[in-house]
């Protein structure tokens, strides 16, 4: 399973250099940057210190709905406060879930957002899971540089672990189960009731590959009814 990072509109050079340098440290390679050029300064190449090459390697995006057009599954950071969509994990709770989903989905990405203020609503609709790191001082805030490195940290056995044949994997399950039950509320009229909506699709990000196959199962026999 690919598992590339993803900074959104990081402003500091240092912490980008500081990012690049905890990935490599523990394993991963692939770094995407959205709407900044931080990972051309200097600085950033500095407090990489030996990590040049993954900033070499840095794929640039306009928006984070680009950066993950060919990701399968989507995990974004967030302060608990926030964390309105989607079911909410701790970077503990995430190593069992990944772990599953990598027997079935071929690119799973961690997005990181601004250093300042984090990822919008809009962006963290886009994530399939969210997580915080839980802390106990009163401000509670992190680094960016140190963030990555928790994560990193905490999901480095997933970049042992040998890799799995990819031959009949469909990563593409999640996100054609989003858009049969969105096509199915609306045809049942009920596609208006937001609470129901959010309720539904913030939950997909927790199945098993097992029970992504069966909903699909489930659906095409709603769907077939409907139409007879």
């Amino acid at each position: 399973m690919r598992l590339p990072i993803i900074l959104v509109s990081p402003a500091r050079p240092e912490n980008v250099g500081a990012a690049a340098r905890a990935m490599k440290t523990m394993g991963f390679t692939e770094l995407r940057i959205v709407a900044s050029d931080a990972h051309l300064q200097p600085a950033a190449r500095w407090v990489a210190h030996g990590a040049g090459e993954i900033l070499d390697g840095v794929q640039h995006f306009a928006t984070l709905a680009e950066a993950l057009s060919d990701v399968d599954f989507t995990v974004a950071t967030t302060a608990r406060s926030r964390a309105k969509f989607h079911y909410y994990a701790t970077p503990q709770q995430l190593l069992p879930l990944l772990e599953e989903k990598r027997q079935w989905v071929q690119t799973t990405a961690l997005v990181f957002g601004r250093e300042d203020s984090g990822l919008t609503n809009e962006e963290l609709e886009l994530a399939d899971v969210l997580t915080g790191v839980p802390m106990v001082a009163d401000y509670p805030s992190l680094n960016l540089g140190q963030a990555v490195m928790v994560y990193c940290y905490q999901l480095s056995a997933l970049m042992q672990l040998p890799a799995v044949e990819t031959a009949g994997m469909d990563g593409q399950q999640l996100n054609a189960l989003r858009s049969r039950i969105s096509t199915l509320l609306a045809r049942l009229d009920v596609a208006d009731d937001q609470k129901l909506a959010d309720w539904v699709q913030q939950r997909l990000g927790l199945l098993e590959q097992r029970d992504t196959a069966m909903l699909h199962r489930l659906l095409h026999d709603i769907e077939k009814n409907l139409t007879e």
